[in-house]
């Protein structure tokens, strides 16, 4: 083996350990010595390594969305939007009716006149989003059916936008690696929520079911083309409505991208806008919003929006008297949006900010995450102690502890010096494994102790399989250069085998188990791919260097 080889070998092991050595126990946010004392490396091993719910302890909720109360209030909603925009068209409909149960989610509007039955058909489409509706009609009436295919679909958006909701709420709490997810039948409405450290789940499902205040409330400012009226204190803005009883200062919080952005460490400028009271909708009469690029050929987005009959109703009138007035979009008694009315709007409309594709995306999220799409039952809550949680910890570092010592002990024991080979392999194994669950941002979980531990005997497998190897190329006459060689080349077809039928059965595991069983795969498979660099390239290159530095070696402790 060339001098330069060897280098090359020894370089890449060197980066590779500093590299996982740093990602493990390296501080994050400071370089200060103390952050390599031996506490500060206990605290930055804590800080950089995500423990779930079974070693750190907290909350674990599993919950529904009442997904049919949202398909029956989609029903309800569209049937009275579809008579209303029958009446605008002043044709001759009579009641409407609804259905919505067992599955049967239909809506029926009864036409008088049966000359006028594709009219009525044709000005409902004009002003509602039926295209997922299967539509029938009679002599005196037309029929919306929602098909079971469909309502599946609008169950799993209807969870998938609670997820989002309840995960802006949580990020409240500021706890690090919650795990929210879907639980069971992807269209079963159930979300599992788990959040290490917090063990108070009464706390947060009171977080979960507050509604965020969404409110659209008039400007006062300059008409268009006018820039708004912003002042740069509360008390400026205050003093401007010489004490109105109908205006009230709020904060706008909405920031030019293009302008001067802040220092770190800063807080940017505040802006207060003076808005009239009361509000014309709120979030309650929202129906939906989402971010639509420009018709107008530029790359800006805009905000597209549809209210209920109610707040349609409400909106229309208020925006015919408005227009060339400005608009503000309150959420939370904070203004995060300021648009200006260029026509009237009723039931649908769009909101003109020059919005970037995140931006548009961002504040039609917010827009929707006024309230839940549907009420949410709690169908499992326990709580993790700590204490549970330390315990856990202990005992799967006390069994880890335990297993390297002994597998250490024998590998000395057995293998003699090219025990040490294998040990330094082994532990090389274990810390690459825990930095390459800090790269993936994974969560450890007890079973994913126990992945660690498994992957610990794979790495002790391949070192037998590589030294048995050697020890018969010895027993046949080789010389110690050729057999460290074959034994690694031979051995090497074996490990591949076992490493990938091991890895095809974790990623089942991985495919179709829950969270824990999830982490128990990840910790393995990383352990067997990371085994391939430290017990074959690692190993190796120890070999290597005791040859390099006695090249006529006739005995080798194996």
């Amino acid at each position: 083996m060339k001098n330069s080889s060897l280098l090359v070998r020894t370089i890449i092991i060197f980066v590779v350990l500093i590299l996982g050595l740093y990602l493990v126990i390296g501080p994050r946010n400071s370089f200060k010595l103390s952050d390599f004392s031996w506490q500060g490396i206990k605290n930055n091993l804590a800080e950089n390594i995500n423990l779930g719910l079974d070693l750190k302890g907290g909350s674990h909720l599993v919950m529904r969305v009442k997904t049919d109360e949202y398909l029956r209030d989609l029903t309800v909603n569209n049937r009275d939007a579809a008579l209303n925009a029958a009446k605008e068209a002043q044709l001759p409909v009579g009641e409407a009716t609804s259905t919505a149960e067992n599955r049967n989610y239909q809506f029926t509007i009864n036409v008088t006149d049966p000359n006028q039955v594709d009219a009525v058909i044709e000005a409902v489409k004009k002003k509602v989003d039926l295209v997922n509706w299967t539509e029938s009609k009679s002599s005196n009436s037309v029929t919306w059916s929602l098909p079971l295919q469909v309502q599946n679909v609008l169950k799993i958006q209807a969870t998938e936008q609670a997820m989002q909701i309840i995960e802006s709420r949580i990020n409240a709490f500021g706890v690090k690696e919650p795990t929210l997810a879907t639980h069971g039948r992807e269209d079963s409405g159930q979300i599992l929520l788990q959040m290490p450290g917090v063990d108070d789940p009464e706390r947060v499902k009171d977080l979960i079911g507050k509604s965020s205040k969404l409110e659209l409330m008039k400007v006062v400012s300059p008409p268009n083309p006018s820039p708004v009226q912003t002042f740069p204190t509360k008390e400026a803005a205050e003093q401007s409505i010489a004490g109105a009883p109908n205006r009230r200062v709020l904060e706008f919080v909405e920031r030019d991208e293009n302008a001067p952005q802040p220092k770190a460490g800063e807080e940017p400028p505040k802006q207060w806008v003076v808005v009239e009271t009361p509000a014309v909708v709120d979030g309650s009469e929202l129906r939906d919003a989402s971010a639509v690029q420009s018709t107008a050929g530029s790359s800006d987005y805009q905000i597209s929006f549809s209210f209920k009959p109610a707040g349609a109703q409400k909106f229309g009138e208020w925006t015919g008297k408005n227009i060339g007035n400005y608009m503000g979009v309150v959420l939370d008694d904070k203004v995060k949006s300021i648009a200006y009315i260029k026509s009237q709007i009723f039931d649908q409309g769009q909101i003109d900010g020059r919005f970037t594709k995140e931006s548009g995306e961002d504040l039609a999220l917010t827009l929707k995450s006024g309230a839940l799409p549907a009420q949410i039952d709690y169908q499992e809550e326990r709580t993790v102690g700590p204490s549970l949680g330390a315990d856990s910890i202990k005992a799967g570092v006390r069994a880890s502890a335990g297993g390297l010592a002994f597998v250490i002990a024998f590998m000395l024991f057995y293998y003699r010096g090219a025990g040490i080979n294998a040990v330094v392999a082994l532990l090389l194994n274990m810390l690459l494994t825990l930095a390459a669950l800090i790269v993936l941002d994974s969560t450890l979980t007890l079973p994913g102790i126990a992945g660690l531990i498994l992957g610990i005997g794979m790495a002790v497998d391949s070192n037998v399989l590589i030294f048995e190897r050697m020890r018969e190329e010895i027993r046949d006459g080789k010389e110690i250069r050729k057999a460290i060689e074959l034994g690694f080349d031979r051995a090497f077809i074996t490990i591949i085998d076992t490493h990938v039928t091991t890895i095809i059965a974790a990623v089942i595991l991985y495919l179709y188990g829950s969270g824990p069983i999830r982490g128990f795969a990840v910790t393995l498979v990383l352990g067997l791919i990371i085994n391939l660099f430290s017990a074959v390239f690692v190993s190796k290159t120890i070999f290597l260097w005791l040859l390099e530095r006695n090249p006529n070696m006739k005995k080798i402790s194996v």
